[in-house]
């Protein structure tokens, strides 16, 4: 049943009469379609603005291309409606969440599990989180050392059957090439190098594989890749000079999204980045548990990162790659 714009508007005096948190919040304008809101927008708003749907839906929108919430019904719709003004009181998350507490102690407990019910909240992982995954999320930032970073997960994974699928050289990979072998006198690796070499191997279950691009030519056999038996792939793949920065999963053949690209950029701290009932809520726990256990990491690719490595189990052995010890190949020279 639709939500009118005059229920959802008592309901939040009302709710805002109960507390003095709300005193001044104001209920932002609404609409029955997107295109109003763009009419809005032409005229100069930039605030928040609700579209309410027939189905009951409410989306929150507060820029051209900013979805800040989808709710449905009117509890979800009045939680992310006190989301929003909380989030002009206080600067952290963490003081977030207290102030959601005391507009509703079961609405601080569901900010933060981060996800659509009131599901407790993940325990603390207990560790700095630049000792995983995070590590390397500024440098890609800058597509250092690589592009793309991707992993694969299966029954029959083999990180050398993974790297030569993709172009990797047959006599590097079967030597056991390491990246400071094709490094040059000086001990760094060059772009020539880095733009024409793979790194590759395993950490815990999912087997990575980095590299800038394939080469011309190179197209992993299907056939080959069926018989690896892979059930998940993610790829993470920057591209510093457009702003550019993707997040792909892929799970038994299917892409697991909120249908579209799914950009890291629009990553918004203390806002759940994905459908808090699509596939990806787990992601949303992931990132409110990471926002809440580590407010000193200031790089929101750093947050990312650490909640992809908590949720999904991702991760990068550092030394072996600043060292060059990691496993490393050319692309195999190709004739004509």
């Amino acid at each position: 049943m639709r939500i009118t714009e005059e229920a959802l508007k008592q309901a939040w005096h009302r709710l805002a009469a109960g507390s003095d948190l709300l005193d001044d919040a104001m209920f932002p304008p609404t609409g029955t379609s997107y295109e109003q809101y763009e009419e809005h927008v032409e005229d100069g708003y930039t605030g928040l603005f609700l579209v309410l749907e027939e189905d009951g839906t409410v989306w929150g929108h507060s820029g051209p291309y900013d979805e800040v919430f989808v709710a449905e019904g009117l509890d979800e719709a009045l939680y992310c409606l006190a989301e929003e003004a909380v989030r002009g009181l206080d600067g952290t998350v963490t003081g977030r969440a207290g102030l959601m507490d005391r507009i509703d102690a079961d609405w601080g407990r569901r900010f933060r599990g981060g996800g659509a019910d009131g599901t407790a909240p993940a325990p603390p992982c207990g560790r700095d989180p630049l000792e995983g995954f995070a590590w390397i999320a500024g440098s890609w930032r800058e597509q250092a050392p690589y592009t793309n970073l991707t992993f694969f997960r299966g029954e029959r994974v083999s990180a050398e059957r993974i790297a030569l699928l993709h172009g990797a050289d047959p006599e590097q990979v079967a030597a056991g090439t390491r990246l400071s072998d094709l490094r040059g006198a000086d001990g760094r690796a060059d772009w020539d190098t880095l733009g024409k070499s793979y790194c590759f191997g395993q950490t815990g279950d999912w087997t990575f594989l980095l590299y800038h691009d394939t080469p011309p030519g190179a197209w992993a056999d299907a056939d080959a890749f069926a018989e690896l038996g892979i059930t998940e792939t993610v790829c993470l793949s920057a591209c510093s000079a457009k702003a550019i920065y993707t997040f792909d999963y892929v799970r038994d053949g299917h892409r697991v999204d909120d249908g579209g690209i799914i950009e890291l950029i629009w990553y918004d701290r203390g806002r759940s980045p994905f459908d808090r009932r699509g596939p990806l809520d787990f992601v949303n726990r992931a990132i409110r548990r990471a926002e809440l256990d580590h407010p000193e990491l200031t790089d929101e690719f750093a947050l990312y990162f650490h909640a992809l490595e908590t949720s999904l189990g991702l991760g990068l052995p550092r030394e072996d790659i600043e060292e060059g010890t990691v496993r490393a190949a050319r692309w195999a020279r190709r004739d004509g």
